[in-house]
């Protein structure tokens, strides 16, 4: 096979094993997410009745489950599903494509390489996705039962004939949602390639344990990294605390704002599920990501 013919070979590859990656961490992942976003969405304000009222994870699965049933924990998935598989798939591609562009004549890549060239794949992505993360946030947001809640499409129908495509509608929080992925990639692919690197350096490769505890390692960093980002987005793309009043607009106009109203505490509302989340989810994205893409490469040898 000529050269180029198995860039192309590894390049389809390396679509459909990130494609695998984020297909599986949905599913298992989501309630978590949702469980994040309610508590993101809450102000300081406690004037929501008691019931209405989140105090953490565990009571909003309790209140969750008791008045919108077991399925409200996967309200909203539809949208990552469709988005989160070809999402991850141009994640990691974009990441292999960009890494190649941020070597600078180097015969090897380093961490300002993984670094660089994780922000850009984040940045990517988020253009791509950012009316699916408008439409999940507004379903998540939902609090009626499962079968009360309206479909993705009708959301989303909802959303672009109101306000359209744009920085109102479907565009809503573009900016936080770059910020969002590119923080996050910097520090996920950062670490990750970078501790993998030095082991190989050593002449150790890491076993499946080792790559579980690195890939979660690096998911916690950088959810920590970059959840005031996340935050913001969810308060700019979620219901507006009064109805007909467009609170929270700009991605660090936003993060100032709640510092100033709620504390700095409340720029790392919903830290734990989404660490719960993206700790374990960081491990399954790449492991399923490697282990399909080797399998693929053996395969079509």
């Amino acid at each position: 096979m000529t050269s180029d013919g198995g860039r192309s070979k590894e390049r389809l590859i390396s679509l459909f094993s990130g494609a695998s990656a984020g297909f599986v961490e949905v599913c298992i992942m989501h309630p978590l997410d949702l469980v994040k976003t309610r508590l993101q969405l809450q102000s300081a304000s406690k004037s929501s009745t008691k019931s209405e009222y989140y105090t953490g994870i565990t009571d909003c699965m309790r209140k969750m489950y008791k008045n919108e049933g077991i399925l409200s924990f996967w309200k909203g998935i539809l949208p990552p599903i469709v988005v989160d598989t070809p999402r991850r798939a141009i994640k990691f591609f974009t990441f292999d494509e960009y890494k190649r562009m941020f070597m600078f004549g180097q015969a090897k890549a380093n961490a300002l390489t993984y670094s660089l060239a994780g922000a850009c794949a984040g940045a990517t992505e988020s253009i791509l996705v950012n009316p699916f993360e408008v439409v999940k946030i507004h379903l998540q947001a939902n609090r009626a039962k499962i079968k009360e809640v309206p479909s993705s499409f009708s959301v989303a129908k909802e959303i672009y004939e109101k306000d359209g495509l744009g920085s109102k509608g479907l565009y809503k929080g573009l900016t936080a949602t770059i910020m969002r992925g590119a923080v996050f990639n910097v520090a996920y692919f950062g670490l990750y390639h970078s501790v993998r690197d030095f082991s190989s350096t050593h002449n150790r490769n890491l076993g499946v344990a080792e790559k579980i505890g690195l890939g979660f390692a690096a998911g916690t960093l950088a959810s920590v990294a970059n959840i005031p980002f996340d935050v913001a987005k969810s308060r700019i793309q979620g219901p507006q605390p009064q109805l007909g009043k467009v609170k929270y607009k700009s991605c660090i106009k936003t993060i100032l704002l709640v510092h100033k109203e709620e504390g700095w505490r409340a720029l790392y509302k919903g830290l734990i599920p989404k660490v719960l989340r993206l700790g374990p989810g960081g491990a399954i994205m790449f492991l399923v990501n490697e282990y399909v893409a080797k399998f693929l490469m053996e395969y079509f040898k």
